[in-house]
């Protein structure tokens, strides 16, 4: 799964920013939101595939968009190679979560439409 690949990527990216004090706040809120959008893709996929697992894949989407930022930000501290890459992850990410949020809602449109 991309969203774990991206957890283990930033995981040795929060390490490099630790010894830098604005770096330690930046890798919390990095943790955080990474670590969220895999979380809710899981809870969500373990809800079932009804209105809650859309629910929960745009909770995800939105702790992409929101490491992307972080990742934006952490310019001072991590290379530009690994920011670009980071960000073309997380874009893929979220492209593949926003295609599946789309496909649920066609779905439960149309099961209340019968």
């Amino acid at each position: 799964m991309l969203s774990i690949q991206l957890w283990d990527e930033c995981w040795g990216d929060t390490e490099k920013m630790l010894s830098d004090i604005r770096g330690k706040e930046i890798s919390r809120q990095l943790i955080r939101s990474v670590g969220s959008i895999s979380a809710n893709i899981e809870e969500g996929y373990g809800r079932g595939f009804g209105k809650e697992y859309s629910h929960f894949l745009k909770i995800s989407r939105g702790s992409a968009r929101e490491s992307r930022g972080w990742y934006s930000k952490s310019k001072f501290l991590l290379s530009e190679e690994t920011i670009n890459s980071r960000i073309n992850v997380i874009d893929s990410i979220i492209g593949m979560i926003s295609s599946s949020i789309q496909t649920l809602e066609k779905k439960n449109l149309a099961k209340t439409t019968k």
